[in-house]
């Protein structure tokens, strides 16, 4: 029977592996692993933030229970037909109707109201702010229909 035999100390054995990991794990710690990082060229001296991720709003609730009615409706736009003595002579001889209507209306606005409230086509609108604040509207009709009649409507002649 052979014996085999190693000299003290020379084969590897089962501590050794464990101190040089230890002793690895100790330099680890005291140096830090990240000690010798190579620092990040910079071409351009102005910085530029990375575009990271922006996930799109996920509300929990609703911020408005409901959505209100349109503010400007066509009862808010027209507050009153004028009949001055130059609205009438506008509209016999001008097929004109004069209204006095809401300071933030438009002339789309009161087209479009004008054609709700009346049912009467316009051909189209002008409009100034009179001295005492208020919107003045000049809604000229089409020829198929006529003023004095949409003003008999209404009932101010």
């Amino acid at each position: 029977m052979a014996s085999t035999k190693t000299p003290k100390g020379k084969a590897p054995t089962k501590g050794s592996d464990k101190d040089a990991k230890a002793k690895a794990a100790k330099k680890a710690a005291l140096h830090g692993t990240h000690a010798h990082a190579a620092r990040k060229v910079r071409y351009s001296v102005s910085f530029h933030r990375p575009k990271t991720l922006r996930l799109p709003r996920n509300p929990k609730y609703p911020r408005k229970s409901i959505n209100h009615a349109p503010r400007m409706d066509q009862f808010r736009t027209i507050v009153s037909p004028l009949n001055t003595e130059s609205a009438m002579k506008k509209i016999e001889e001008h097929n004109t109707l004069v209204f006095i209507v809401d300071l933030r209306a438009n002339k789309r606005q009161i087209k479009d109201a004008v054609k709700k409230l009346y049912d009467v086509q316009a051909a189209k609108v002008n409009t100034l702010i009179r001295p005492d604040g208020k919107k003045k509207a000049y809604v000229r009709l089409t020829a198929d229909h006529d003023a004095l009649d949409v003003a008999n409507k209404i009932g101010f002649i």
